[in-house]
C-alpha cells in the first residue's frame, strides 16, 4: 500500500500560516466530515530522518497504528511543524504529533483539539551545539555569531533555545543572527558544512547519535540547556473527527508509543515513559505563552 501521498501544502513561512490560523476556517477537505469503519485514517508529519539503511520512523509508526487499529494509515507529508498545524485544522487529516509550542499555537485557535498530551520530564529540552573546535564555550560567547534554527515553530529546535539565549542575555537580532534551516538536519548540515557558529537543537536527538544526529564523539560539543517544558508533545485532531475514530486513536496510541517499539520508533520514542494526559484542556498549554513571547510569537493572540 502507498502510504506517503503528495504534500497538502507548499512550503510557507511561518508568518503566512500564523496569518491563516487566525483566520476563518477553510472549507472542509478532503479528510473532513465522517470516517467510515474501515475508512484511512490520515496523519500529517514533517519529515523525519531520511537515511535509507535505516526504518523511517514515520512508517513504522503507520505500521504500528494500523495493526492496533485495524485501518490503513496514509501520511500526508508537509514540510514543517505549523503546516501540521494547518493541515489539522483545514480538516485534511484526520490527525498529528508535535511537541509543547506548536501543540500550544493549535489549541490557541480553538479549530483543534487534543486527544492526548505527554508531560515533560525535568531534563532540559535543547542545546547549542557547536563543532569541537569552535571557540564558543558558553552561550554569550554566541553573541555577535550566527545561529540555527530548525524552523519557527519547533520547541526543541527554536522556542526552547532562544529562551534559554535571552535568559544568557542574548536577544535574537540584536546579539546575534538567527538563521531557519527548515528542520534539525538542515541545522547540522549548515554547522557541518561551516555556514552557521552554533545549531541549537533537541538534548534527544544529540543523545541518539547517527542518524538522527551526524556528528560522533569527539567532532562537537552541546553549550547551554534549557530549561525542561511542562508538555513534551500532543497528539492534536481535527474537531469534525468522528467519535470512533477518536476512540481508536486514544486508544492505539498510548500502545503504539510503548517502550517495546521505542527503538523502532527513532525520533518520536523521546514520548515513551512519559505520563499521559487524555483529552488535555487548553490550560494545560497556558505556561508556553510567556516563553513563546520571548520568540517575538503572542500564542495568547491566536485564536480563531
Amino acid at each position: 500500500m502507498r502510504r506517503h501521498t503528495t504534500p497538502l501544502l507548499g512550503v510557507l513561512g511561518a508568518g503566512a500560516l500564523v496569518v491563516a490560523l487566525t483566520g476563518c476556517s477553510s472549507d472542509s477537505a478532503d479528510a473532513g466530515g465522517s470516517a467510515g469503519a474501515n475508512a484511512p485514517i490520515t496523519i500529517a508529519t514533517t519529515p523525519v530522518g531520511d537515511d535509507p539503511t535505516a526504518a523511517n520512523p514515520v512508517e513504522v509508526l503507520a505500521d504500528k497504528l494500523e495493526a492496533e487499529t485495524g485501518r490503513p494509515v496514509e501520511i500526508r507529508d508537509v514540510p514543517d511543524y505549523l503546516s501540521v498545524v494547518e493541515a489539522i485544522r483545514s480538516d485534511h487529516v484526520d490527525f498529528g504529533i508535535m511537541s509543547g509550542f506548536p501543540s500550544a499555537l493549535a489549541m490557541n485557535t480553538g479549530e483543534v483539539d487534543a486527544l492526548l498530551a505527554w508531560k515533560g520530564s525535568d531534563a532540559p529540552v535543547s542545546t547549542c551545539v557547536v563543532l569541537d573546535d569552535s571557540p564558543v564555550r558558553e552561550l554569550t560567547d554566541l553573541e555577535g555569531k550566527t545561529v540555527a534554527f530548525a524552523d519557527q515553530a519547533s520547541s526543541s529546535g527554536y522556542f526552547m533555545p532562544v529562551y534559554m539565549l535571552h535568559q544568557a542575555g542574548l536577544e535574537q537580532g540584536t546579539d546575534y543572527e538567527a538563521i531557519f534551516a527548515g528542520g534539525h538536519e538542515g541545522s547540522f548540515a549548515a554547522l557541518g558544512q561551516g555556514q552557521v557558529d552554533a545549531a541549537c537543537t533537541a538534548v534527544m536527538l544529540t543523545e541518539l547519535g547517527a542518524p538522527m544526529f551526524p556528528f560522533a564523539d569527539g567532532e562537537w560539543r552541546g553549550v547551554g540547556a534549557s530549561p525542561s517544558m511542562p508538555i513534551q508533545g500532543a497528539v492534536l485532531a481535527r474537531r469534525s473527527l468522528d467519535d470512533d475514530t477518536r476512540t481508536q486513536l486514544e486508544e492505539a496510541l498510548p500502545k503504539v508509543f510503548s517502550e517495546e517499539n521505542a527503538e523502532a520508533l527513532g525520533a518520536y520514542s523521546g514520548f515513551i515513559g512519559l505520563e499521559q494526559i487524555v483529552e488535555p484542556a487548553r490550560s494545560e498549554f497556558q505556561s508556553f505563552i510567556d516563553i513563546a513571547a520571548v520568540a517575538g510569537v503572542e500564542l495568547s493572540d491566536l485564536e480563531g
